[in-house]
């Protein structure tokens, strides 16, 4: 199997990465930083090519694409994304382009580049990492990133229903809170304050599951998911008194 993991130096992708390797993958890595790779044991592996690259730059996620893609690819994985609270969008407004830029337009960049290679093969599949923050419905008040990863979760569905007749399967993965360093970073490095916080490697046995049934959609945990639900049904004013 042939994998491309956009995202794949660290967190989350480098965690699949990690996953796919010890079943005999082929990988290619992508991020805007691979030097984080260098001391890491998956690049001494000549199955492990890394690109540098960031996914809002349309050109270099084409091009990446197209060289691994030459012996062919079977999965396109989407983990790359970029978090900003609204303190830090008031502090810095260059944040809301840039994660406007890497959340949606990236997406729309990877799959873009290798749907049709997928296409003429007849087989394939796009996975894209969202977050349960993105099953939020807009509401005043409502984050820049949850926005960003509803319109992640809308565009998915989209490709699903224009790629299903090409054999090219799009699956979805919204997770909760993974203890990753990013959310430890995140949090004064300490994240455990979080709710129904799962570990990287359960979170990773659920999204490979869920990859390896071809599951279009995949939300977990279920408690953080219904709680979600349960906050969309909430009127205005209440939801107006949510904090961060």
């Amino acid at each position: 199997m042939r994998i491309m993991i956009i995202g794949g130096t660290s967190g989350i992708g480098l965690a699949l990465a990690a996953h796919y390797h010890a079943r005999g993958a082929a990988l290619a890595l992508c991020g805007r930083d691979v030097g984080r790779l260098d001391s890491h044991l998956l690049v001494r592996d000549a199955r492990v090519r890394t690109f540098a690259l960031d996914i809002g730059d349309r050109a270099a996620v084409e091009a990446a694409v197209r060289t691994f893609g030459a012996e062919g690819i079977d999965m396109l994985i989407v983990t790359a994304g970029q978090y900003a609270d609204a303190a830090g969008l008031a502090a810095d407004p260059g944040l809301g382009p840039a994660l406007v830029r890497t959340n949606i337009a990236g997406l729309v960049n990877a799959f873009d580049a290798a749907a049709p290679l997928m296409r003429a093969q007849g087989r394939g599949q796009l996975v894209a990492v969202a977050s349960i923050a993105g099953l939020q419905k807009d509401y005043p008040g409502g984050s820049l990133y949850a926005a960003s990863k509803r319109a992640a979760i809308a565009m998915c569905d989209t490709y699903r229903k224009a790629l299903a007749p090409f054999g090219i399967a799009v699956t979805t993965l919204v997770p909760g809170y993974v203890d990753t360093a990013r959310l430890r970073e995140l949090n004064g490095g300490d994240a455990s304050a979080k709710p129904y916080l799962q570990t990287e490697a359960a979170a990773v046995a659920r999204m490979a599951a869920a990859i390896a049934a071809r599951a279009e959609r995949c939300v977990f945990p279920w408690q953080l998911h219904l709680l979600v639900r349960l906050f969309n049904l909430l009127p205005l004013r209440l939801k107006r008194l949510r904090r961060k």
